[in-house]
Formats: C-alpha cells, structure tokens, sequence
C-alpha cells in the first residue's frame, strides 16, 4: 500500500504540531537558554508529537473502526503496520534530534518524553491516570526546553501547561459520546486558574496574551456546559490544542521575552484556520 502525504498528514494531525514548539521556548525563556539551540529541541519536540498521534491511531485502531471511521487506519487509506512504523520512526528522530540540538541534558529529558508518550497511548489513556500522564508529556516538553539551564526555573511554566493541558485531555474523553454539564465547567474553571498563572503580574504582554488565551478556549467550553453535545465538547477540545499557543506566548512573555511570546502566539490563529482543512483531535 502507497503511502499519500495527504494520509500521513492526517495521521499525525500535522498542523497541530503548532501548539508544541511553544513549550520548547516557554521552558527555555523560563530557564535562560532562549537561543539558536532551543529551534533544534522544539524540532525534536514536534517529531514526538507527531508521533504520539501516529501511536495513538495504531493503538486506537479497533475502537476508531467504530466510533471515528474515516480515520486513516480504519478507512483502509494506511495499514496499521505502516502507522506503527511511521509512530517507532518519529519516536527515534525525535530523540535524535533533541540529543544532537541539546547534548546529554536534552536527551535525559527527551527519552522519559518519549517513553511517556507511548505509554499514555498503549495504556494510561484510558484509565483514571490518563488526563495527568498526558499532562506529565507537556510538562516534559516545557522542561527539555529549560535542558542546559536551571530546570527549577521552568517549574512554573510546566505546571501551567501541565494544567492546561489536564483540562484538555479531561474533555477529550468525552467528544464522542458527549458529557454533562459539569465537566466543563469544571475544566472552565481550571482554564480560569491558569490564565491567572501566565497573566500574573503586571507586565501587559503576559496579561493580553493570557486574555486572548482565555477568550478562545473559554468561549467554546460556556457553549459546552450550555450544551454538552459531542460535536460542542469537540469544538471546546480543537480550541485547547490550537489556542494552546497563546498561553505559552503569556509564560514566554512572562520569563522576560515579550516579543518571543509574541512570536509564539501568532502560531494561534494560523492552527486555527489549519484546523478547518486537518482535525486537531
């Protein structure tokens, strides 16, 4: 079977690899080693989350037969054996890429990175664990960034997307059936929490880029807890992951880097309008 690039895209949900180089940058503002090695570590950043998404259709493959058909696997388009090759190879060039970018400090944090993610796809996922071990591969992402520096200084910056991106992964287990009410509400108020955290002090780039962040992923879960649909708890879902940008521009701002807190917010919108032609979730 010939794999089309338009498949692979899919795959690996590509245009959403835009919410991660912000962890990169947010964890190495936060650590000061913002510089040249910080675009070779977010380059190995994005080939693990490209593989995780590959991984985690692999391991999905028989339950997406069902609920999500169209999928690449299930729809016949790749085979599960050539998925579980693309998932073991962006796995490898990940941690590659973050060793020859970071040295030994990088590739201490990028092999536990990438064992958490193959880990929350063939087990964790669908246990009780499953919303925080996602989060714990975020929080990773932040401090490989910070690799080279003080990791304690990016402690901040990694709980913040750690909980952000537990709000995310929380709603997601609900996007194909549906929810109640009280789920995102309850994920409303954790985005609450964490915009406090990246907009907290009075520097006015943290605190509008955390409003904006606020804004485009808060809206979507109001119309969830108004009505928790599937297709309303799925919007709320794309809005977390390409929003994400956003509140990792307002910790990057924070640490002392507005105008690369800018940069990395601008990868927002551009998800957003990519997210109409390739699914985030």
């Amino acid at each position: 079977m010939k794999l089309r690039w338009r498949d692979l895209v899919e795959l690996v949900r590509a245009p959403a690899a835009l919410s991660v180089p912000g962890d990169v940058v947010a964890g190495a503002a936060a650590a000061g080693r913002l510089g040249p090695r910080t675009a070779g570590l977010a380059a190995g950043s994005v080939l693990l989350y490209w593989a995780g998404m590959a991984a985690n259709d692999w391991a999905d493959r028989e339950v997406d037969a069902k609920e999500r058909p169209e999928r690449p696997i299930p729809s016949g388009r790749i085979a599960p054996a050539a998925a579980f090759g693309v998932a073991a190879g962006l796995t490898a060039a990940g941690v590659a890429a973050a060793g020859l970018a970071g040295g030994r400090r990088a590739l201490a944090i990028a092999a536990p990175l990438a064992g958490a993610v193959w880990a929350y796809d063939l087990g964790l996922k669908n246990t009780a664990a499953g919303p925080a071990a996602m989060a714990a591969c975020r929080a990773l992402d932040v401090l490989l960034g910070a690799s080279g520096g003080r990791l304690r200084r990016a402690a901040w910056p990694a709980a913040t997307v750690f909980a952000h991106t537990y709000t995310v992964t929380a709603l997601s287990r609900a996007e194909v059936h549906g929810a109640t009410p009280a789920l995102p509400a309850a994920t409303l108020a954790g985005t609450a929490a964490v915009t406090a955290a990246a907009g907290a002090g009075r520097r006015p780039v943290p605190a509008a880029l955390a409003a904006w962040y606020a804004a485009r992923y808060g809206a979507p879960q109001v119309a969830a807890v108004r009505e928790p649909a599937a297709a309303k708890v799925r919007a709320a879902v794309g809005a977390g992951i390409v929003n994400l940008p956003a509140l990792q521009g307002a910790l990057t701002a924070r640490a002392g880097a507005p105008i690369a807190g800018i940069a990395v917010a601008a990868a927002a919108p551009l998800g957003r309008r990519l997210a109409r032609l390739v699914s985030p979730t």
